[in-house]
């Protein structure tokens, strides 16, 4: 301790020599600072300078790439396209680029105590160069997860929509849920069970479940496909609960209505077969052979409706409305197809009779058919189309025949009619064929 007070001593007193250098030197007891004064001691200023600009880039560096990474966890949350993928795999080489220059950087960092007190020149010089080279590299690595990320924006923008999206969608569902259990609860303060809506409800019950449990567990694209079923499946409940009233008071009207169709449709087949009877009295067999079975058709069709009532009756008393509605869309089709065989009877009568009074007006109506067909294909032609002619040439023909088929003494009115009407609906084709042509051609 004494042997290093004298070196002090001696030093002090060469200081007016060294024209205002200070040395670098411990002081008596050792527990003083040395200093380098002048360029030493910028050069110890500079590195510390590098030093903390080094650590400013490394802080950039780190704050971005914690942002990316919230980035990347926003796309890959919403988004598992091959573009996502891809994107988290450049996000991971970024990252282990980043532990490099963080690395250098941290080594830098660690070899040189700018701090302590021998730190000469040459030593701060060095450690300058190596924070500065450090710093580029963090600054040059900071441009590169910049780059990146811009690159990342429409992937962000869609993840972002859909995320956007995630809390409203949820909501609604719950409130379509909400709003269906109000609905039920409603109808049935009517005395009307629901049944089968309640049970639907019900099977909702589990998706709720899964929307609370939330997309962290579920993701969001699941979690929003979840929701919007929800909500559809939901609304659907709620509008037949508020319909079922409406629905109830349908049925019983239909229910009146088809017992009161029923009981016409019988009376009516009541009165086939006297009409049969006109028929086998003034024309041939083939005029109505196929009607010969309407009443007992008519009669059965009539009694299978009245079965299929009294069912419908019994499903809407137990509130089976599905079953009901089915049942009496059944009695409908039946008396439907009966009323129309009933009809047939006394229209085939009434339609031969007015043939045998005057076959004239139906031949007619049969040429009159067929020359304004024939003036349609020779409009702007020397020659009709073949494919226009033919068919009216025999069209002409099958008239004559048809007209020949009424001599005799028992004429087959009713083939008679149904050959005029097979010419009409010929020519008919014709002219639709004819005008389809000229109309694709002026386009």
């Amino acid at each position: 301790m004494a042997s290093r007070g004298g070196a002090a001593v001696r030093l002090a007193v060469l200081l007016p020599v060294l024209v205002g250098v200070l040395v670098p030197q411990s002081f008596a007891g050792g527990g003083g600072r040395r200093w380098f004064g002048g360029r030493g001691e910028s050069q110890r200023a500079e590195a510390q300078a590098a030093k903390d600009a080094a650590a400013a880039a490394f802080y950039e560096l780190d704050t971005a790439q914690r942002g990316l990474r919230i980035t990347i966890e926003t796309i890959t949350a919403v988004d598992g396209s091959g573009e996502a993928l891809r994107a988290v795999e450049g996000f991971e080489a970024l990252g282990r680029r980043i532990d490099e220059v963080s690395r250098a950087y941290i080594s830098a960092v660690d070899a040189h105590d700018l701090d302590r007190d021998e730190l000469d020149a040459g030593t701060a010089v060095r450690a300058r160069g190596e924070l500065d080279r450090a710093r580029e590299e963090l600054e040059r690595v900071k441009g590169e997860l910049d780059r990146f990320e811009e690159g990342l924006a429409p992937l962000l923008g869609r993840a972002e929509t859909q995320l956007a999206r995630l809390a409203p969608a949820v909501e609604r569902a719950r409130q379509a849920l909400r709003g269906a259990g109000d609905a039920l609860d409603s109808v049935r303060g009517k005395g009307l069970r629901a049944d089968d809506l309640a049970a639907r409800l019900a099977a909702l019950g589990p998706e709720l479940t899964r929307l609370n449990e939330g997309a962290g567990r579920h993701g969001v694209a699941e979690t929003l496909q979840r929701a919007d079923r929800v909500l559809r499946d939901a609304e659907a409940v709620r509008t037949e609960a508020e319909r079922l009233p409406e629905r109830a008071a349908e049925i019983d009207r239909r229910l009146v209505s088809l017992r009161t169709r029923a009981q016409a449709v019988t009376t009516r087949a009541e009165a086939v077969e006297p009409v049969l009877s006109e028929l086998r009295r003034r024309y041939s067999v083939a005029c109505w052979q196929d009607l010969q079975h309407v009443s007992e058709q008519a009669a059965g069709a009539v009694r299978q409706a009245e079965e299929r009532l009294a069912e419908a009756s019994a499903a809407r008393a137990e509130q089976r409305w599905p079953d009901a509605t089915a049942l009496l869309s059944t009695v409908r089709a039946l008396l439907d197809t009966t009323g129309e065989a009933v009809s047939a009877a006394g229209e085939r009568l009434r339609r031969l009779d007015a043939v045998a009074k005057d076959p004239k007006a139906e031949t007619d109506r049969a040429r009159f058919a067929v020359r304004d067909a024939q003036r349609l294909a020779m409009e702007g032609r020397n020659q009709p189309d073949p494919r226009h002619a033919r068919p009216l040439d025999e069209a002409v023909a099958r008239i004559d025949r048809a007209v020949d088929g009424l001599e005799g003494r028992h004429p087959d009115y009713w083939h008679f009619l149904m050959e005029l009407e097979a010419v009409r609906a010929s020519a008919a084709g014709v002219v639709a064929a004819i005008r389809e042509e000229r109309g694709a051609g002026a386009h």
